[in-house]
């Protein structure tokens, strides 16, 4: 049971559901940091979790803190028998073929041709098939044993040896969960592209299958969305592809306070904010982050806002993901109310502004200033009488531009249409 409402609106059970177990486990370290559970509900998780992994030693120091105890459970001390023996015999299978990767000499014979290099392995070192294969046993071991470099390391090799599309797709997988764990974000990124790839091309048994390994991918990305210097970016980029966004409605709309949080802080694509908002309004899943933008640009509801901006702060401290953008989110969110207020109000009470912004009067007013002076906004702030004046917006030349494109635009189509009409008209005499 959770230790206060923190937990209400965390996501991590539904998030765990399509992520590799070693990355739910900076999740659990998170919670527990952040105590959005009781301590021993998260003990329980980690052992849990790490009990299916190599990572036994870990899960017996945890289980003994928890339990107070000086030994393991019998099952553990099992499994680390189990695991022991089975490095060993790993290690001697792929012993050809990791000697062969770390002479570096050698690494540099190698080339793009997957046939050339399986030929120069078997013919001048003596590495078979079978010892190549020995590597993605070896690789996936060191990985459930936490070494991820090493599993990083050993899976791209593999990769450019492997001529099995289905064991090389498992591969990159594998590498791109190493690469989120070693926090290496630039390979990450390269990783989840080669991935995007590899799922939009392969084929699938059925539409659904593609789909959910689509909800597959959007969940390991988030790493790399909330931590790679462009991730928010490549976010809104993908989310808005059509068939992701499907995906997304139909497998996971949880992900949209996501795509809700980079669109909020991101100021260069405010241009998507009307296709987000499009698609919240019909949207049944909802959370103070959601809401907020529907409160705000669907319903003009600035009370509502205020309070779902204010239910926001706990949200964004209480997200792995969200929580490093949890100023910038407040920021940006007070700027989208003033922004919307001041298009319905000419004269604005800062006292009445404050209240729909959650700050006091003289926050207010400061923030209101700052804005001022450095977006250059047509704007005065009348302190005797406790107001800010908007001055009327002469729309910019890009603006006049783009409107007068639309109006184009529009004109062509309808003539396009008419022509159309016509030219069918006379066909069918």
């Amino acid at each position: 049971m959770a230790s206060s409402d923190a937990s209400r609106y965390d996501l991590t059970s539904e998030l765990g559901k399509h992520l590799d177990r070693h990355l739910v486990f900076p999740l659990l370290e998170f919670l527990q940091m952040r105590k959005v559970y009781p301590e021993g509900e998260i003990l329980e998780a980690k052992i849990e979790l790490l009990s299916k992994t190599n990572m036994i030693d870990f899960a017996a120091d945890i289980y003994k803190s928890l339990h107070g105890a000086k030994e393991a459970p019998a099952e553990m001390t099992k499994r680390r028998e189990e695991v022991i023996s089975n490095l060993q015999e790993l290690q001697q299978k792929a012993a050809k073929v990791v000697a062969f990767l770390s002479n570096p000499a050698l690494v540099k014979q190698l080339r793009s041709d997957k046939s050339y290099n399986l030929a120069l392995l078997r013919d001048e070192h003596g590495v078979g098939a079978e010892d190549v294969e020995s590597l993605f046993a070896y690789a996936k071991f060191q990985f459930e044993c936490g070494n991820y470099s090493a599993a990083a390391e050993f899976l791209y090799h593999y990769r450019s040896l492997c001529t099995n599309a289905e064991k090389g797709a498992a591969a990159l997988w594998g590498k791109f969960a190493s690469d989120i764990l070693r926090q290496d974000w630039d390979a990450a990124v390269e990783d989840m592209t080669r991935l995007k790839d590899a799922v939009e091309n392969r084929a699938y048994p059925n539409p659904l299958a593609q789909t959910r390994a689509r909800t597959w991918l959007v969940h390991w990305s988030l790493f790399v969305f909330f931590n790679h210097e462009n991730g928010r970016n490549a976010i809104i980029d993908l989310f808005f592809q059509e068939r992701y966004m499907q995906s997304i409605q139909a497998e996971a709309p949880h992900l949209l306070r996501y795509l809700a949080a980079a669109v909020i802080t991101n100021k260069r694509r405010r241009s998507m904010l009307k296709d987000l908002v499009r698609v919240l309004k019909n949207e049944t899943y909802a959370d103070p982050i959601t809401e907020f933008l529907v409160k705000l640009f669907v319903e003009y509801d600035f009370d509502g806002a205020r309070e779902r901006l204010q239910a926001c702060d706990e949200v964004l401290q209480n997200d792995f993901f969200l929580v490093g953008c949890k100023e910038e989110f407040a920021e940006n969110a007070r700027l989208f109310i003033f922004e919307t207020y001041c298009r319905i109000h000419q004269c604005i009470d800062i006292a009445a502004l404050a209240d729909k912004l959650g700050m006091d009067k003289d926050g207010a007013e400061r923030w209101i200033v700052n804005l001022i002076r450095s977006t250059k906004l047509n704007a005065k702030i009348d302190s005797e009488a406790g107001t800010v004046v908007m001055g009327a917006e002469a729309p910019s030349i890009h603006e006049l531009v783009v409107e007068k494109t639309k109006a184009l635009t529009s004109k062509t189509y309808s003539l396009s249409h008419a022509v159309l009409s016509n030219t069918q008209a006379l066909s069918a005499i």
